[in-house]
C-alpha cells in the first residue's frame, strides 16, 4: 500500500486531524519557509501521536549542529534533507534520511546511483531555498524509463503539485513507495482537513 506524507504541518488540531485520516508520516519544516515551526513546538503538538506514525523532519543543507539538536528535541523519526547533505551523516546520525532530489537535474541518474540515502524523493525543482510545498507538477515524462528503473531499486517518494485529483495517476505512473503533499491540502496556506482526507482517499482508492 502506498505510504502518504502530509507535510508543512504546524499545530496540534491538523497533527491530530491528519492522523486521524489515515496518514502514516507527518511532515514538519525546520527550514525558512512560511510552514517553518520550531522543534519544541513539535515536540508538544506530537505528544499523541501513536508510534506507528512517523514524524519527519524537513531541513535544507542544514549542519551537523542543527540536525542533532532537533533530532533530539523534537523526537523526529526521519530526517528529510533538500540540498547539501553533511559528508559522513550516516556515521553520525541514527534516524533515517530521505534525500530530495530535483526531478529535472541533468545528472539524476548519477544522484541515484550516488545517494546513500534510506529513500529518496523526486520533487520539482527547487531553489533550495524552500523545501518543497511549491504546489508545483513536474513534467513526469522527463523522468527517463532507465531512471525510473534505478528508482524502483530503491525506497522512494514522489511530491510536487500532487492532489486527490492526479495522485492516482503519478502512482500509476512512479508506483512509488510513498506520495508527499503540502500546499495542495491548504486552503489560503492553511491545512484543510477535508482536503487532507480527499488526498488519502484518492491514495487509498
Amino acid at each position: 500500500m502506498t505510504k502518504v506524507k502530509i507535510c508543512g504541518l504546524m499545530n496540534q488540531a491538523s497533527v491530530e486531524a491528519t492522523v486521524a485520516a489515515g496518514a502514516d508520516y507527518l511532515g514538519f519544516v525546520f527550514a525558512p519557509s512560511k510552514r517553518q515551526v520550531t522543534p519544541e513546538c513539535v515536540r508538544k503538538i506530537t505528544q499523541n501521536v501513536p508510534e506507528n506514525v512517523k514524524k519527519v523532519g524537513v531541513f535544507v543543507s542544514p549542519s551537523f549542529v542543527d540536525l542533532q539538536r532537533i533530532i533530539e528535541i523534537a523526537e523526529l523519526d526521519v530526517i528529510q534533507i533538500h540540498g547539501e547533505i553533511p559528508s559522513m551523516i550516516n556515521q553520525v546520525i541514527t534516524v533515517p534520511l530521505i534525500q530530495a532530489l530535483d526531478s529535472q537535474a541533468n545528472d539524476l541518474s548519477q544522484q541515484i546511483m550516488r545517494s546513500r540515502a534510506n529513500s529518496l524523493l523526486l520533487d520539482a525543482p527547487s531553489n533550495h531555498q524552500h523545501a518543497g510545498g511549491n504546489g508545483q507538477v513536474f513534467d513526469w515524462s522527463v523522468v527517463a524509463r532507465k531512471t525510473q528503473q534505478q528508482l524502483q531499486q530503491k525506497q522512494f517518494w514522489v511530491a510536487g503539485g500532487l492532489s486527490a485529483k492526479n495522485v492516482q495517476a503519478a502512482i500509476h505512473y512512479f508506483q512509488p513507495y510513498g506520495v508527499d503533499v503540502s500546499s495542495a491540502v491548504e486552503t489560503n496556506s492553511v491545512k484543510d482537513i477535508q482536503k487532507i482526507q480527499a488526498f488519502i482517499q484518492a491514495v487509498r482508492g
